[in-house]
């Protein structure tokens, strides 16, 4: 099972996207699991069970090349969430993203 794990500046509304995102791949039964998770627990979430992909919200856009660079040498992809997809709760659009990611790999 793929794990895609979304992070914000607390979780909340990209909880409710996750959700979305969730629904999509239970209906086409892609063997993925969405969570979201407030960005100050990145670390933690990472070490307990790393993910296939992290998205960034557009909120906290501001550390995503950072974070992009600190996941590159451990092999997980990092994107950063299109903010006009965040905000209409595009789930499908936005696990489309994170599947490719996925499929892409670190480059």
């Amino acid at each position: 099972m793929k794990k895609i794990y979304l992070f914000c500046s607390a979780g909340m509304s990209t909880h409710i996207l996750a959700n979305k995102m969730q629904e999509v791949a239970d209906v086409h039964d892609l063997g993925v699991k969405v969570e979201a998770f407030p960005l100050t627990e990145i670390d933690e979430i990472y070490n307990a069970e790393p993910p296939d992909c992290i998205l960034i919200g557009p909120q906290v856009r501001f550390i995503y090349e950072e974070t992009k660079s600190k996941y590159k040498p451990l092999k997980t992809p990092v994107g950063l969430i299109d903010a006009r997809d965040y905000g209409t709760i595009n789930g499908e659009k936005v696990l489309d993203d994170a599947i490719r990611l996925i499929e892409q790999g670190v480059e």
